[in-house]
């Protein structure tokens, strides 16, 4: 009796094993990316990020490469081409500060987009150590991350990308917190001498997100959100506003998009950026997104204003420019 029970136990465990190993997930490596490319009608352009070159210009090639473990894994997102070094103009990072000869200044990252590490606590807290992209804002770097080709005021004057640790909890299925210790905004390698460190958090509600960061004299409120009115008309918001010792700036943004078929779409946003004591733009966009597997054309219709002349937008300066850029994006 004594041996046909310790059997029975003993196949219980085994089976219990092999259920629970049967239910782990594999760890896995992917490689994925985009490579974009672009036409501007304009010979002038807003002066936001990305998409301001003339006539037939190039954005860039993104190649993610991600490790995902049962608790840890990696990412390593490399930028190649004009819109990746606009990107990721920070990665410039003066360590020693003198004389000329004796200033050392490192820039060996400067195609790292991100690059990070993390760590799952439990299913509900993650750690993650490294460079990331930022939380603040609706638009990110990637092309394809964006409804609209170009991209707005607040986007390209807000920060692109942080170095830091930040933990991500999970208070709900519907509720999210995340919590950051940060260096100077956009300095990708290392934080520069002197300086202090910066606070960034994210309080999520129902896919609503109220987001801070603040440290250095500098304090960015943002809020980023947005609702499906139905199954083919989303609508997303962006405000946001900024304040140093220098310079204080504000933002609004709303984002209507029709989902025409499954394989065609339009969306247009409108915004308006006001920086205090200086000039206020308003932006108009218009973008048409056309997919046929992994290959995306958008044709888009900008026009900007500004109360005062803004000398960039004509040979002798204008309050306002219509630009037409016409691009080609594949992801993989």
């Amino acid at each position: 009796m004594k041996n046909k029970i310790q059997f029975i136990l003993a196949v219980t465990m085994s089976i219990l094993m092999l259920g629970t190993a049967q239910a782990q997930e594999e760890p896995t490596f992917s490689v994925s990316g985009t490579v974009d490319t672009y036409y501007r009608s304009s010979e002038y352009s807003p002066g936001t990020a990305f998409a301001n070159l003339n006539g037939f210009a190039l954005g860039m090639a993104n190649i993610v490469l991600s490790y995902e473990g049962e608790k840890s894994g990696f990412v390593a997102d490399l930028v190649y081409g004009p819109r990746g070094a606009d990107a990721v103009f920070g990665s410039q990072t003066t360590l020693f500060e003198g004389t000329p000869e004796e200033t050392v200044i490192s820039g060996q990252s400067s195609i790292v987009n991100q690059l990070y590490v993390y760590y799952n606590v439990s299913d509900s807290f993650t750690l993650t150590l490294g460079n990331f992209n930022t939380f603040l804002g609706y638009e990110v770097i990637s092309p394809v991350g964006n409804f609209n080709y170009s991209t707005s005021y607040m986007f390209s004057n807000g920060p692109f990308s942080h170095t830091g640790i930040k933990a991500d909890i999970a208070l709900s299925d519907d509720m999210s917190l995340m919590l950051g210790v940060l260096n100077t905004t956009d300095e990708t390698e290392a934080q520069p001498m002197g300086e202090d460190y910066m606070f960034g958090a994210q309080l999520g509600l129902y896919g609503q997100y109220i987001n801070l960061l603040t440290g250095q004299g500098a304090t960015q409120i943002d809020y980023t959100g947005g609702i499906d009115i139905s199954d083919s008309f989303f609508l997303g918001v962006n405000a946001t506003t900024y304040e140093d010792d220098n310079s204080e700036w504000s933002g609004l943004a709303l984002y209507p998009q029709i989902s025409v078929s499954d394989s065609f779409a339009f969306g247009l946003r409108g915004e308006t950026f006001d920086i205090k004591d200086s000039n206020t733009f308003t932006s108009f966009t218009l973008t048409g997104s056309y997919t046929s597997g992994n290959f995306t054309f958008k044709p888009e219709i900008r026009i900007d204003s500004a109360d005062e002349d803004v000398a960039a937008w004509g040979a002798s300066g204008s309050d306002n420019l219509s630009s037409f850029v016409l691009a080609a994006i594949y992801s993989f």
